[in-house]
């Protein structure tokens, strides 16, 4: 019999002063049964960096074809396509050929190595930004994981703050790669 995905939910209430975006989400996620909390913690808190109304969560682990979130425009042309973990060079290429944006948040103490084997092979993607969570951050993350969370994010300077079970975490991404015509 297969496993099924286990739910959460998540209260976050997002104030980024970097985009003047202030707001609360209602979030159910499904993590699928080989998905770790650290893994699942970071897609939310790449949701939390990109929220918007639009944003939504991929279907996934189970879908080769999707990315973790992404960002469509009305016409059901991809804006903006993120990725959690390590893809490989193949995937990530064509993301970039799918979508206008393609960003990459890794984690985990392999993350140096992967972008050492992967950066001159996706070089060329001009529509690519890669941010590195350091591992021992990432973990930190994975222990605010309940099923019930709620979150209070606080974005300003390119710093990420998240709150909640009492614990106060500060993110600060590490930039691998961003397109030469723009800054984080």
């Amino acid at each position: 019999m297969a496993l099924k995905s286990t739910i959460f939910k998540a209260d976050l209430q997002i104030a980024d002063m970097d985009r003047q975006y202030y707001d609360g989400h209602m979030l159910t996620i499904a993590r699928h049964p080989s998905e770790t909390d650290e893994r699942m913690m970071v897609r939310i808190m790449a949701f939390v960096l990109h929220a918007s109304e639009a944003l939504v969560f991929g279907k996934g682990l189970s879908a080769d074809d999707e990315p973790d979130l992404w960002l469509k425009d009305l016409t059901g042309a991809i804006d903006l396509w993120i990725e959690v973990g390590q893809p490989d060079e193949k995937r990530i290429l064509k993301a970039c050929g799918r979508s206008n944006q393609v960003i990459i948040y890794s984690y985990s103490s392999m993350s140096n190595i992967w972008w050492n084997q992967i950066a001159s092979k996706v070089d060329r993607a001009k529509n690519l930004s890669v941010f590195n969570l350091p591992a021992a951050t990432s973990q930190a993350l994975a222990k605010l994981a309940q099923r019930n969370m709620q979150l209070q994010c606080t974005i300003q300077d390119a710093q990420v703050w998240i709150n909640g079970e009492g614990e106060s975490l500060l993110i600060d991404l590490q930039t691998l790669k961003i397109p030469a015509d723009t800054t984080r």
